[in-house]
């Protein structure tokens, strides 16, 4: 799920559908419970996902707004 150039990953691919599906279950989590704040281990537990997914779901989040990083690593809805 990952756009990759050699051996760096750069940006999470957003437009595949499994993805598209991922990010929309993940906000609505977050709109029924304004309050949620996840680490990422959490995040996955939560929604079943592996490391690369889930970094690539919240990632998406932070870089399109929706959500932001607390300074202990929790994600939260960045309002």
């Amino acid at each position: 799920m990952f756009v990759e150039t050699g051996e760096r990953r750069l940006m999470p691919r957003a437009s595949t559908p499994a993805l598209s599906a991922l990010l929309a279950r993940v906000q609505s989590e977050y709109l029924e419970m304004p309050g949620l704040k996840l680490t990422e281990a959490q995040a996955r537990r939560l929604w079943g996902l592996d490391r690369n997914t889930c970094s690539a779901v919240l990632s998406t989040l932070i870089m399109r707004g929706f959500l932001k990083r607390s300074a202990n690593g929790s994600y939260l809805r960045a309002d």
